[in-house]
Parts: structure tokens; C-alpha cells; sequence
């Protein structure tokens, strides 16, 4: 049975793990997105995303639990002072990791993790979307057609 198994080990004693995810973490805050795989993208999301909300709070508290695990003032700096104001009306799910395909070595199902907010080319793509001013519907269109030319021939001949 699986019960209390919800934690990924990744391969490593606890103290690598924590270093890892910590690592990885100050990394993604610097760049706002990196590579890795899908198994460590899925525990960093796990391990970053409550960092993330307490850092929603600017506080010497949240500041000194959020470097407790990020162990970077670099990082908890950007944390709270770039990515907190731009994060602060969502309610969750800071993060998105999209699948890239298979490494070259090894096979390993490779992924991109990055902050939501931070993604310029999906920002500026999303608010292009205009409404459609055409319908599916063409038989509509080719019943009206002719109408509106029969009234279009009357019309020259009443003058």
C-alpha cells in the first residue's frame, strides 16, 4: 500500500533533496523559467508554490522563513520585490510546467517550469483574441444573397 507516500525522493537523501529543490528554487526566481525534468519540475512547483504566497506578505517573518528554505538574499530579494506585486491578486498556481519532450542521453521526459505572470510571449498573445464577425453557418448567407440582389436590380428600375 501507498499510504504517507506522497513525497517524491527524487533519488536522494533528504539533505540532497532539500539543497536540490532550494537550488533549483534560486534558480528559477533569478531566470523565471529553467529546464529540468518533469519529476524534479513537480517538486519544485510542490516545494516553491507556498514560498511564493508567503511572500505575498512582506514581513521580517515571511522573509526569514522564505530565506530559511531559499537560503539566498539574492533570491528572497527578487522574490518579494519583482514577483510578489505581480502575483498578488492571484489566488494560486504561481507555476507551469510544460512538457518538452524526451532528453537525448538518457530518455528522460524533459520540461520547462516558469512563473505564470512572467511568460511575455504568452501574455501578449493572449489578449489578441477578437471576436469572430463571420458564422459557420454559409446556407444562411447564400438564402439572403439573392434576395438582397432581386431588391438591388428593383430598386435601379423604380427610378
Amino acid at each position: 500500500m501507498r499510504h504517507n507516500k506522497a513525497i517524491n525522493h527524487l533519488g536522494r537523501q533528504a539533505g540532497h533533496r532539500n539543497a536540490l529543490l532550494a537550488n533549483m528554487s534560486v534558480s528559477l526566481v533569478r531566470h523565471k523559467r529553467i529546464n529540468t525534468t518533469v519529476a524534479k519540475a513537480k517538486a519544485l512547483k510542490r516545494y516553491l508554490e507556498p514560498l511564493v504566497t508567503k511572500s505575498k506578505d512582506d514581513s521580517t517573518h515571511s522573509r526569514r522563513v522564505v530565506f530559511s528554505y531559499l537560503k539566498n538574499k539574492e533570491a528572497v530579494t527578487e522574490l518579494f520585490r519583482t514577483i510578489a506585486p505581480k502575483i498578488a491578486n492571484r489566488p494560486g498556481g504561481y507555476l507551469r510546467v510544460l512538457h518538452t519532450g524526451f532528453r537525448q542521453g538518457d530518455g528522460a521526459e524533459m520540461a520547462l517550469i516558469e512563473f505564470v505572470d512572467f511568460n511575455e510571449a504568452a501574455l501578449s498573445a493572449a489578449p489578441k483574441k477578437e471576436a469572430k464577425k463571420t458564422t459557420r453557418r454559409s446556407r444562411a448567407k447564400k438564402a439572403e444573397a439573392p434576395v438582397a440582389e432581386a431588391q438591388a436590380e428593383e430598386a435601379p428600375k423604380a427610378e
